[in-house]
């Protein structure tokens, strides 16, 4: 199978006047680092609680790997959302711990090599840590696993300018090559250097899903710079 991820007809309705995603049919190949791209209210955290089985779409249907998103797929999905989920009173060794018991490609040996590189010591407990320090640590839990694909909201939102040419290099350097990895952000010229592809989204609609070369090539412009330029458009 080519597609790792076959979206068709997606909709998600929370009443008739709140239609978060709206109609969306996407095919995401394997080997890609996909920017999941729009505006706040757009629907991409409604789009990516679906891929992860968080959320029951009002119509359509999603595969990953071939199968619906359940117990299945939660082997074979790693997720970062977009707020901090650990036990502030744990430390972070025994969230390693936790981690190897209930997913089966977990290294414990790469996250502990990608918190020394950051000087972070496994012994401090989570509620010692900054806000973003803590957010580093949830990304490198899920960048340990051996995932087919890796779904990150807002991945670099909370951490300072200087760690965020680090936190790209680990996405880009310690994801399985034949995976795919889906990122939400609103910093597109952050990290828009990593992105082989670009999904925009608003108002849960798909506005546009191209490669990121394409765009480069047919408008002349950043990905970032296009970005402005649809949504002023739209916005106007």
């Amino acid at each position: 199978m080519s597609e790792l991820v076959e979206i068709v007809g997606l909709t998600k309705a929370y009443d008739e006047r709140h239609i978060a995603v709206n109609n969306i049919s996407l095919k995401l190949p394997r080997g890609r680092i996909i920017g999941l791209l729009g505006p706040n209210g757009s629907g991409k955290t409604t789009l990516i609680k679906m891929l992860n089985g968080l959320l029951t779409p009002t119509r359509g249907s999603i595969r990953i790997n071939g199968q619906e998103p359940g117990v299945a797929t939660k082997a074979r999905v790693a997720y970062l959302p977009d707020r901090t989920y650990l036990a502030e009173n744990q430390k972070i060794n025994e969230i390693l711990d936790y981690f190897c018991d209930f997913y089966a490609d977990f290294s414990r040996e790469r996250a502990l090599g990608m918190l020394q590189s950051l000087g972070i010591e496994p012994t401090a407990r989570m509620r010692t840590l900054s806000k973003g320090t803590k957010e580093k640590v949830q990304l490198i839990l899920v960048m340990s696993r051996n995932a087919e694909l890796y779904i990150l909201d807002e991945p670099i939102a909370g951490v300072d300018p200087a760690a965020r040419d680090y936190i790209l290099r680990t996405i880009v350097n310690n994801y399985n090559p034949s995976a795919s990895v889906l990122i939400s952000t609103h910093l597109i010229g952050d990290i828009e250097q990593v992105l082989d592809e670009v999904i925009f989204m608003r108002y849960g609609y798909l506005v546009l899903y191209n490669s990121a070369d394409n765009i480069r090539q047919q408008h002349g412009k950043s990905v970032d710079a296009y970005f402005r330029e649809v949504f002023a458009c739209q916005a106007g």
